[in-house]
């Protein structure tokens, strides 16, 4: 079989280091497009997509971000595979008619992720997890219709709907990548230092556990490249 061909939608802006994770989880053909900069698939000729972390809130008045809900709600409608990640995970649960809310506080650092029902995403991934986490919106409903998958005690960490699977945690980052965002975050002196002192070589092994789900991810998108996909 040919290399699947993923749409790789970057919500990020800060994209290089965001690219670089994905490049080097997902072993496929990606196709990148910088949402910030108004960039868009021109058609669903892909066999996925993955929609990325984010530094901005999928609820803001921003015409890339409306520009970015319309797209992926057509290509869900055009029967494409999702991934969403973190932001993803949330404009993902929003284009549903699921809802999305600020926490008021922060969850960030590695933390214990439980699964909640089985899923082929999380296939080969224990019932409690260890995942880098960093966000302070969160998933406050899921989609009508959508089962949720994996939780903590900040909420929901994990849903699917049909074709569209999404996670809060984030499975791509190194440490590199979770020692520069964490000290790029306008929190206290002493929450950050706590964060950094957790992002040790033993939690960062831990978590790569939960990497397992971007080869279910691909694995699935092979599988229903033949399968007509069911009513919800």
């Amino acid at each position: 079989m040919d290399r699947l061909r993923i749409a790789l939608l970057n919500a990020a802006h800060a994209a290089e280091d965001t690219r670089r994770n994905f490049e080097r989880e997902i072993d496929a053909d990606l196709v990148e497009f910088q949402c910030p900069e108004g960039e868009l698939p021109a058609s669903f000729e892909f066999d996925g997509c993955v929609v990325t972390g984010s530094s901005a809130s999928v609820y803001w008045d921003e015409p890339w971000i409306g520009q970015l809900k319309e797209w992926v709600g057509e290509a869900v409608e055009a029967g494409l595979p999702f991934l969403g990640v973190c932001y993803g995970h949330q404009l993902l649960a929003n284009v549903l008619g699921g809802q999305v809310e600020a926490m008021g506080e922060y969850e960030i650092g590695y933390r214990t992720i439980h699964r909640t029902e089985d899923t082929e995403l999380l296939d080969g991934v224990d019932e409690e997890f260890t995942a880098f986490t960093t966000h302070s919106d969160r998933v406050r409903r899921a989609p009508p219709g959508a089962t949720v998958f994996a939780r903590n005690d900040y909420g929901i960490h994990g849903f699917r709907k049909g074709r569209v699977f999404a996670v809060q945690f984030h499975p791509e980052y190194d440490t590199t990548t979770a020692e520069t965002v964490t000290e790029g975050k306008d929190l206290p002196e002493e929450t950050i230092t706590a964060v950094l002192e957790g992002i040790t070589e033993e939690n960062y092994q831990a978590a790569c556990e939960a990497k397992q789900l971007f080869d279910n991810f691909l694995r699935f998108v092979e599988q229903v490249q033949t399968v007509p996909e069911a009513a919800d």
